[in-house]
């Protein structure tokens, strides 16, 4: 299978040839450096959006990577080593909101095919660049927007998208766009900030705007990041004077899943007491209510120095959800 035949013609959902037209209503779509631009008319929010990153794509390459360093850095993250570990040789995947696209590069190995979807063009251009540097071909990075996605529905092992839907309009409407690209079986995986683990970060924020953006208290990433004016500047914009932004509960993405016929497994990081999976796909040990709320608290301290982003893992039904 060609990546190629994972994206489709936005506006009727045909498949797309080798100079990027559809075969079904014959629409051509433009491409530069081997990004096409599978983007349709879209609403106020996510125009405003975009022009936001096209601003400070993020996250950004530090100054010398390679696909090694770049390996390097995946493999000290614990989810992400579990992600790769939970994926067959052989997974079709997408990262939704793929940003510069450095997770696509990491699972672009063995038989994966990968396509990593975002509105911005000067994001895509950096993945995109990274991948023929470091001579990846089994990757596809394309311009599209989420309510009309260039992706082929029901064609993915994995819908992966983080730190994008709390930034649409409607993120619940937004995540049920997800859903229809998995295939029956599928894996989806959502990243949204946590109502509660939030708390720090709109703590600082009060601060920064109060100064001018000149003073942000307790942030660790921009401490890490003095010696690297670009990644400084793409974490503050992303984090501190983003346009749209909401914020959501465990019980609440629940819900989500289960309207949209999507079996929960797990947080992550867990919502469970005591729980540290050695493996992201088995089912969390249980799912008691006054438990999420307890961990959600803790997750202050904990994912509240980065932001407050969070993960849920369900199963797509093999069958739709119940009318």
């Amino acid at each position: 299978m060609d990546v190629r035949e994972l994206v489709a013609c936005p506006a009727c959902g045909g498949g797309l040839t080798d100079a990027w037209s559809c075969t079904a209503c014959a629409r051509r779509f433009d491409v530069a450096d081997g990004v096409p631009d599978l983007r349709m008319p879209s609403d106020g929010v996510t125009e405003t959006v975009r022009r936001f990153y096209e601003r400070a794509p993020f996250p950004g390459y530090p100054s010398g990577e390679s696909l090694q360093s770049l390996r390097g850095r995946a493999e000290r993250n614990p989810f992400v080593r579990l992600l790769d570990r939970a994926m067959p040789g052989d997974a079709r995947i997408v990262d939704v909101g793929c940003g510069t696209g450095q997770l696509c590069l990491c699972l672009a190995s063995a038989d994966r095919l990968v396509v990593g979807a975002d509105l911005t063009r000067a994001s895509l251009a950096l993945g995109a660049a990274a991948a023929r540097r470091f001579g990846l071909d089994r990757v596809q990075f394309v311009e599209t927007d989420l309510h009309r996605p260039g992706l082929a529905r029901g064609a993915f092992d994995l819908v992966y998208s983080s730190g994008v839907v709390h930034h649409t309009a409607d993120p619940r409407a937004s995540f049920g766009k997800l859903v229809e690209l998995a295939r029956p079986g599928g894996i989806v995986i959502l990243g949204v900030y946590n109502a509660i683990a939030r708390v720090p970060t709109r703590l600082r924020r009060v601060v920064a705007r109060a100064s001018g953006y000149r003073v942000v208290p307790f942030d660790p990433i921009l401490r890490d990041r003095t010696s690297d004016p670009g990644r400084r500047e793409a974490w503050l914009r992303d984090q501190y004077r983003h346009p749209e932004e909401h914020r959501h509960t465990v019980g609440e993405v629940q819900r989500w899943f289960a309207a949209q016929g999507v079996e929960y497994l797990r947080t992550y990081p867990s919502a469970v007491f005591d729980d540290t999976p050695d493996e992201l796909l088995t089912p969390a040990a249980d799912n008691w209510a006054l438990e999420r709320w307890l961990t959600q608290i803790g997750w202050m301290r904990t994912l509240g120095r980065e932001g407050g982003l969070f993960l849920t893992i369900g199963r797509k039904a093999r069958a739709g959800p119940a009318a």
